[in-house]
């Protein structure tokens, strides 16, 4: 279903034959929040290692650690898994990814990277082609374009897309950026309300909706997507939809999304972590690996609610109505 994983997940399988554990190795991976699309993360992170023979209890020693959304948190996590020369550390989201990153790099720990949207632009890597540091990992790279034809497709009349983000992710200021570019080619115009802490999300949230926005996107802002039924209730206060950035904020209450498998994406990570452990790659050279292959979803139990119809051009999406 999603070419580009599935290619991903045959070439690194070809290697598992020679990535078998000789030892036990021990992992320590921070989950910077704890929200559906990062708890797929690291579910699928954990079935890729168990796919080349690292089994948690067997060959595999594993320190999870979830940052609560707060990167003192997951700065000082890191530093302590660092202390205790674990061999290797898992940054599952973009700023989990930077504090293992700033932790590890005068050690050289290697350091593998879940759901990072653009590892350059936060400092991991210095290409994806070639990493050059001691940092690799998989991007979920949001296809913005399809999702915002999907919003125009759902609403034909409608202006303006609303928008909360997190001024300190820089996934975030990252997609907002493109968002912006993108929405005007369908005759959007973007009403962005930044936010600092999880406590400002839903009077954000409120701003938008008193700001007449005809519905609002969601990122895979962590802060945000963390506190999604704040938004959900300002959107239901209002009748108007959310769309989400993934299968599951459809399942909780969003309208619809273009979303990316995180299971698939959190086992690509999890076949490439085997290989590095196993002494057949380094991050140094391992090219980061970009999925952005999407699959529509919608929720035809919102959808009745908020008297939208599907549009023909997605007769096909999967329903996640409960």
């Amino acid at each position: 279903m999603k070419k580009l994983i599935l290619f991903l997940l045959c070439t690194l399988l070809l290697c598992l034959s020679s990535a078998a554990p000789a030892e036990t190795r021990t992992v320590g991976i921070i989950q910077y929040a704890s929200h559906p699309s990062l708890d797929n993360c690291t579910s699928g992170f954990m079935a890729g290692l168990a796919d080349a023979g690292f089994v948690e209890g067997d060959t595999l020693k594993v320190d999870f650690q979830n940052a609560m959304a707060d990167m003192g948190n997951s700065d000082m996590q890191a530093k302590v898994m660092v202390s205790n020369s674990y061999d290797m550390l898992v940054g599952v989201a973009t700023p989990a990814a930077m504090s293992a990153y700033a932790a590890t790099k005068e050690k050289g720990i290697p350091v593998v990277f879940v759901a990072v949207s653009d590892a350059v632009a936060c400092g991991v890597v210095q290409s994806n082609d070639m990493p050059g540091t001691n940092c690799t990992g998989v991007s979920d790279v949001l296809n913005l374009d399809a999702q915002v034809q999907m919003i125009r497709a759902f609403l034909p009349e409608a202006k303006t897309i609303g928008v909360v983000y997190t001024t300190s992710e820089p996934n975030s200021i990252i997609h907002l950026e493109k968002f912006n570019g993108i929405a005007l080619e369908y005759g959007f115009t973007v009403e962005a309300v930044g936010v600092v802490s999880a406590a400002e999300v839903a009077p954000a949230a409120v701003t938008l909706v008193s700001r007449g926005v005809d519905c609002i996107n969601n990122f895979t802002d962590n802060n945000v997507v963390d506190n999604l039924t704040l938004v959900l209730h300002a959107a239901d206060e209002a009748g108007i939809p959310v769309f989400g950035s993934e299968v599951e904020q459809v399942v909780n209450g969003c309208l619809a999304t273009q979303g990316i498998d995180y299971v698939a994406l959190g086992r690509v990570a999890g076949q490439m972590s085997a290989e590095i452990l196993a002494g057949n790659a380094v991050p140094e050279t391992t090219p980061v690996g970009l999925i952005n292959d999407c699959t529509p979803a919608y929720n035809s139990a919102v959808a009745a609610r908020l008297g939208i119809a599907l549009p023909e051009a997605y007769a096909d999406a999967e329903d996640m109505a409960k």
